[in-house]
């Protein structure tokens, strides 16, 4: 691949320095050089006609992957002309796509529209259609988001923002056409809402550090990340790639949208970003790269060879690495515990231009041999059984075990006693089996065995109550022929144990996105 250019087709384009466009233009006025480039490589085809998804995908990919190349070959660059390609028949039909497929689809905003009313009563192409016709008209205006609270583990509530359906389809085509771009400047520490990368990828780089002497750990968390940050803040670094003011007020529009609350009231939105719209942790990201830049040049920097690190433990210097999972966060330390929380203040500074501040109930710093939770597992070093030798463990957090106990606890109530047997035993099944499939790359097998030994506990408790039967008619039942394994017509009862239990590979900290060519990836 050529230095500063992108292959498409078989051939090459050199990009240049920064561009511009007058107002008013529908197209990009290139004010840098260009070398030969192929039939299909402009983005903006004015496309007629509505595409079917067959079409649309590939349309849209080809937008994706030549504004992320673009943003890769030049970082100074600021893009223009967006607002075209969210318009654009395809990418909307795409986010259509997104949107119908949610889960959340049955979700309606404060309209009270639905993804299958709109199916049934207005038809795909017609609402798309007209979606397009306010967009082009510069006439669309989101609606409040309806607040929804929800319980969280720690027993407050979480404000859930949700849009309307057309918000939504919207707001999925802004993400389509902004995020190949973004992810052009994301940091590699970063792994939250992030294509291509998960949250095991997190788990096992903190495994990977904590393992070489990184024995101090400062655990963060952001107050209401979603609901402080700065509007202001978070536009000025939009602008720093976003040349398009029509995409730039699309986005404060939405930022701006207010929100309708249960009792039918509407309130201003001055600050954050609803929790729960598709938008929503796109723009966190871009917030929060403000921590993810600070440390990341840090450690290029000063850190970033074996050479420098020896260097600066010789001078009693700590060596230190950010790993962020959206707003929840680590920094993992080599040297001693001044060293892991002079960093506290270090993050706040960098935190506050956003409007954001740290949790002071949350935030510690912790040695790895007492262990810290994160995404769910917890984190820490113990001496191996049998051995004298010292390992870093991740399994299920205590939060994680009680969480999924309660789930169980729930559906055999006394009050699911109407339900079919080979419901709840194939219910509890899927629930458990989907809970361990998180957890199955890390220590977790006598972990799945004790949920299951719950499991089994409770339904077969809840059998006697429903069907008022002893163990001996219980097992004849409700039990393959000569053991206590739960089964229903044949069909066995198939827990977290059945989950098999693989160790993650470490995938480093350079993981491709979509976009990345091929040669590059490699």
């Amino acid at each position: 691949m050529p230095a500063d250019g992108c292959w498409w087709d078989g051939a090459a384009v050199v990009l240049g320095g920064r561009e511009s466009r007058l107002q008013g233009e529908g197209r990009q006025r290139e004010e840098r050089r260009v070398a030969v480039m192929s039939e299909g490589a402009p983005v903006n085809t004015g496309a007629a006609g509505w595409p079917s998804l067959s079409v649309a995908h590939p349309t849209v990919r080809r937008i994706q992957d030549k504004l992320h190349c673009w943003a890769v070959a030049d970082s100074d660059r600021r893009f223009d002309d967006l607002y075209n390609l969210v318009c654009d028949p395809a990418v909307l039909t795409v986010a259509w796509e997104r949107v119908a497929g949610n889960k959340g689809s049955r979700t309606p905003g404060v309209d009270r529209a639905t993804v299958s009313w709109i199916e049934s009563q207005v038809g795909i192409e017609a609402f798309l259609c007209e979606v397009r016709a306010r967009l082009k008209a510069r006439t669309f205006t989101p609606a409040p988001v309806r607040r929804v609270m929800i319980p969280k583990a720690s027993g407050k509530l979480r404000a859930l923002g949700i849009p309307t359906v057309t918000d939504r389809v919207v707001q999925a085509a802004l993400k389509l056409v902004l995020e190949p771009i973004f992810e052009a400047d994301f940091a590699s520490c970063s792994y939250g809402f992030r294509p291509n990368r998960r949250a095991q990828d997190a788990v096992a780089e903190i495994h990977h550090y904590t393992t070489k002497s990184y024995r101090w750990v400062l655990e963060a968390d952001i107050e209401a990340c979603f609901d402080n940050i700065d509007h202001v803040a978070l536009m000025d670094r939009l602008r720093n790639r976003i040349g398009d003011r029509r995409v730039l007020a699309l986005v404060k529009s939405f930022l701006k949208a207010g929100v309708m609350t249960a009792t039918g009231t509407s309130e201003g939105t001055i600050t954050g970003t609803p929790q729960g719209g598709i938008l929503s942790p796109l723009l966190a990201n871009v917030a929060l790269s403000v921590l993810d830049e600070h440390f990341m040049q840090q450690w290029t920097t000063t850190m970033g060879n074996e050479v420098q690190r020896q260097t600066r433990k010789r001078r009693g210097q700590a060596n230190y690495r950010l790993v962020r999972y959206a707003d929840d966060f680590v920094i993992v330390v080599t040297g001693e515990k001044e060293h892991a929380e002079s960093l506290r203040e270090q993050v706040a500074d960098v935190l506050a231009p956003m409007g954001l501040r740290l949790s002071a109930e949350k935030t510690r710093v912790v040695h790895i041999d007492d262990g810290f939770d994160f995404l769910g597992f917890n984190i820490r070093r113990m001496q191996k059984r049998g051995s004298r030798k010292f390992f870093v463990y991740t399994r299920p957090s205590a939060k994680a075990i009680a969480s999924i106990k309660d789930r169980v606890r729930t559906m055999t109530y006394r009050a699911t006693l109407h339900l079919d047997p080979g419901y709840l035993i194939g219910y509890l099944g899927r629930v458990l089996r989907g809970w361990a499939n998180y957890f199955r790359h890390g220590v977790s097998k006598r972990t799945f065995n004790a949920i299951d030994s719950y499991a089994w506990e409770r339904i077969t408790s809840w059998l006697r109550k429903k069907h008022r039967i002893g163990w001996p008619e219980l097992r004849r039942r409700f039990c393959l022929p000569g053991t206590w394994r739960l089964a229903h017509d044949g069909q066995r009862f198939r827990g977290a144990a059945t989950v098999t239990v693989i160790r993650y590979r470490y995938r480093g900290y350079r993981i491709p996105t979509p976009w990345t060519p091929s040669t590059q990836s490699t």
